[in-house]
């Protein structure tokens, strides 16, 4: 046998096991740690005895609370440019421009994306109580919609409107080394009716009216457009995941490792008896 067993490649291929699996180790305790921050946040239901909770509460608030509700305009909803039917209270239409640009290092084309126009739009608007969740009429305000930490819009509209090319453009393609694809027109709404999860500091105001707004002690105002159980379950699916790979990779180390150790105990078994 070879005074060498171990190649370097196989060091390597060890190293890099327990290496990814203490990495992901740390990512799956990071997730920990936050599904578990996540559960200690106040979660509040939407009904008759929210009010009774604020009106108890210091300054009638809470700081940081979760909130679950359907999306309710308080007055007439923004229509879709482009669907018809289709309602909501936050939309946003972006329009990106495609164009090739020309490197002449690779003598290849490369796709460029610009946005070249961006509207948004909002209406007042409230989070309302399931049907048949005995809300009683009450109603949350959502004050500053647009502050909110990576807002998610639904995708309503897409379509990709080809550039025309004549003998001059391809004249101009050449002296400016850019090539018109075409332009993306993109509208995102947050639609009515949409269940909208929220977190952020809750406010009874005189008038028994509700608000959720940014906290004001620099905690993340965040509007999520899915149920809060469907929130924890997308994290402890992230969790599952980073669990599995650092157990994976610890497996494929061990294993590694111990193939080492036994073709060296082979090797010193073969030696002793030559």
């Amino acid at each position: 046998m070879s005074d060498s067993p171990v190649s370097p490649l196989t060091l390597i291929c060890v190293g890099s096991s327990f290496a990814f699996s203490g990495l992901f180790y740390h990512l799956y305790q990071q997730k920990r740690q936050e599904i578990h921050n996540i559960e200690k946040i106040p979660k509040v239901q939407l009904n008759k005895d929210l009010i009774k909770i604020l009106a108890a509460s210091h300054r009638k608030r809470l700081g940081y609370a979760v909130i679950e509700g359907i999306v309710q305009p308080e007055g007439e909803p923004l229509a879709s440019q482009f669907v018809p039917r289709c309602f909501g209270v936050i939309q946003k239409v972006i329009v990106r421009e495609h164009k090739k640009v020309w490197n002449s290092i690779t003598n290849t084309w490369n796709d460029r994306t610009q946005n070249s126009k961006e509207s948004t739009n909002t209406v007042p608007f409230s989070l309302v109580p399931r049907g048949g969740d005995g809300g009683d009429g009450v109603s949350v305000q959502v004050v500053s919609p647009l502050e909110a930490s990576n807002l998610c819009l639904e995708p309503v509209y897409r379509r990709l409107r080809k550039a025309q090319e004549g003998f001059v453009d391809y004249i101009a393609q050449g002296l400016s080394g850019e090539k018109p694809v075409g332009l993306q027109e993109t509208e995102e709404m947050l639609r009515v009716g949409a269940t909208l999860t929220g977190f952020g500091e809750l406010v009874l105001e005189p008038g028994r009216v509700l608000k959720l707004q940014p906290p004001r002690d620099g905690q993340e105002y965040l509007l999520l457009l899915s149920d809060y159980k469907s929130f924890l379950q997308q994290h402890q699916k992230s969790l599952s995941m980073w669990k599995v790979l650092t157990a994976l990779f610890r497996l494929a180390g061990a294993t590694l490792l111990a193939y080492i150790l036994y073709r060296e105990y082979r090797r010193q078994t073969d030696n002793s008896q030559a």
